[in-house]
């Protein structure tokens, strides 16, 4: 993956948030929170630079990147779509659903279109089993999604 060169502003802008949490190492996962909302995500060379300034091995920032669920390493599509796998929505054909999702967008879990426009990623609860399968795009909830479906919902979003 190629390296990303951080903007000086915002090199400062993290570094001023390290600082508002004294750079105290117990508030990793939260100075790790407001970086990904300044950059979108946690590339690399944002990690590099939050162990430089807590003073934390880049090895424990990753671990705790790569562990968390709410943390991305890459940066997510304009609309993020994210697809329920609870038992629930899994029983009612999730599955199938995803499938679609990744044909007819070309990616992957995990992965973000070329374009920049999509993103796909897989939850185990949205909290709304009642209308299992649940699909969510942005803040956008799309409830009893059947493989079906699928096309006509991209197609609000091209």
């Amino acid at each position: 993956m190629a390296k990303i060169r951080i903007p000086q502003n915002k090199v400062e802008e993290l570094r001023q948030i390290c600082k508002s949490f004294n750079y105290d190492k117990n508030e990793l996962i939260n100075v790790l929170h407001s970086a990904q909302k300044l950059f979108g995500y946690l590339p690399a060379e944002v990690q590099e630079l939050v162990a430089q300034e807590l003073n934390v091995p880049l090895a424990k920032v990753y671990g705790v990147v790569s562990f968390y669920s709410f943390f991305d390493m890459v940066p997510k599509g304009k609309y993020p779509v994210s697809i329920c796998l609870g038992t629930a929505c899994y029983v009612r054909g999730a599955e199938k659903v995803l499938a679609e999702f990744k044909k007819h967008i070309g990616i992957n879990v995990g992965e973000t279109s070329a374009d920049g426009k999509f993103s796909i990623s897989c939850l185990r609860c949205v909290g709304a089993c009642g209308l299992a399968p649940v699909v969510t795009i942005g803040e956008r909830v799309y409830g009893r999604v059947a493989p079906d479906d699928v096309q006509k919902i991209l197609k609000d979003y091209y």
